[in-house]
């Protein structure tokens, strides 16, 4: 998507979230100033719970080892025309493990967590709605609200779903939404089909026989089969895989060797791989697999792969991207929808969820990247412009599914 997108100026928003938008910059910086990563948001799980009481709205909390759900429930009768239906609205919590570089009020006050992902911001739009929606419930049907842990690399959205989520909590479709750097506050982007790419990691060891330094001809090389295994995974994607799908291999580990005048035994080889297909994920380790071994071989080692499959793509359905299009269209406008994004090769844990419902995983305008303002960067800062905006979407979005 076009990082040029002009500034869109002419934003609807809903009226109460506008009221309350100073209130919500204020969540949103005491969170920021309060990180805690995977399965450790035992305080920002309290702050919710804590807020969604005082709106009024039933919460039950543990769910996935920390996550909350709060449920609304409107106070319009369903007809048989328009049955009852029940949505779910998903934020996560978590932080990541990164040591912030900002050096405003509102900075990171545990030192090496940092909410560089703008999960401060997703929480804080969501309970804003929360608030709204419980304060005038002119729908007919449920809304459960999720807070959802570790969705950086440890699958709170697979926990969540797992210890009974839509069995305790039942929902016709689920949704989600992300702040996107690059794209202008006041703008959205959505499509049907894959918003984000599967992501799965690996780990490769490499064994050889440990010499003397200075007498390579005794050993067999694990460091250099390594390095050439390092090159060769990288003819995966351009030469194992179909052109016109995408795939990503990553190697972000090396580890090996103790003291200069050894050539160790054994190297681990560690890496992330990203497809949007499971034909190409299997394509992908099967790879990994073969080129492994046969390197490894032609220096004499041995190489052993373990691959984990973490989380898949991330793929909106149809039906229910229309829907949050349409609730959209009321707070940015159409001009302002990007309906054909690239979709991007990070990963969402919320894919375990759309495994379960229909729904649909939107982005929401997070400003220029000004200033190191990138997801995963020490630089990084949520725009609380976006909050309001945010927001009133997911209010919008109640009032188009369940008829406000």
């Amino acid at each position: 998507m076009p990082d040029s997108m002009p500034p869109r100026q002419n934003v609807t928003l809903h009226p109460t979230v506008a009221a309350i938008a100073d209130e919500m910059r204020a969540w949103r910086h005491h969170l920021h100033a309060h990180p805690e990563t995977a399965f450790e948001e035992h305080q920002t799980a309290a702050f919710v719970a804590e807020k969604l009481a005082s709106f009024g709205i039933p919460v039950a909390t543990g769910i996935g080892r920390t996550g909350v759900v709060g449920t609304i429930q409107g106070r319009r009768t369903a007809s048989d025309a328009a049955p009852a239906r029940s949505i779910a609205l998903r934020a996560d919590m978590d932080a990541l493990h990164v040591t912030e570089l900002n050096q405003f009020a509102h900075r990171s006050q545990n030192p090496g967590r940092m909410h560089a992902c703008g999960h401060d911001g997703h929480t804080t739009m969501l309970l804003g709605a929360a608030r709204v929606l419980a304060a005038d419930p002119d729908f007919a049907g449920t809304v459960h609200v999720i807070f959802q842990p570790a969705e950086e690399n440890e699958g709170g959205g697979r926990a969540m779903v797992e210890d009974g989520l839509f069995d305790r909590f039942p929902a016709d479709m689920v949704f989600g939404m992300h702040n996107w750097p690059g794209l202008a506050v006041g703008h959205m982007a959505m499509a049907a089909g894959p918003m984000m790419a599967g992501f799965d990691i690996f780990e490769i060891v490499v064994r050889g026989r440990g010499c003397h330094a200075a007498m390579p001809d005794l050993g067999h090389d694990a460091v250099t089969a390594t390095a050439h295994l390092v090159a060769q995974l990288q003819s995966i994607p351009g030469r194992s895989i179909n052109p016109l799908a995408s795939a990503v291999v990553s190697v972000t580990q090396i580890h090996g060797g103790d003291t200069w005048n050894v050539i160790p035994e054994e190297m681990v080889i560690r890496g992330t791989t990203r497809s949007f297909s499971p034909d190409v994920q299997a394509m992908i380790e099967a790879r990994l697999a073969s080129i492994a071994e046969h390197t490894a071989a032609a220096h004499g080692c041995t190489a052993s792969l373990r691959y984990e499959r973490r989380y898949p793509a991330t793929v909106n359905t149809a039906p229910e991207t229309a829907r949050a299009d349409a609730a959209a269209m009321l707070v940015v406008g159409d001009a302002a929808i990007d309906r054909n994004p690239v979709p991007s090769m990070a990963s969402e844990d919320f894919a375990f969820m759309l495994h379960q419902r229909p729904g649909a995983y939107v982005w929401l305008g997070n400003g220029p990247t000004d200033g190191g303002c990138l997801l995963h960067n020490p630089a990084y800062d949520f725009n609380d412009d976006a909050a309001p905006i945010g927001a009133s979407y997911w209010v919008r979005l109640v009032e188009t599914v369940l008829g406000g």
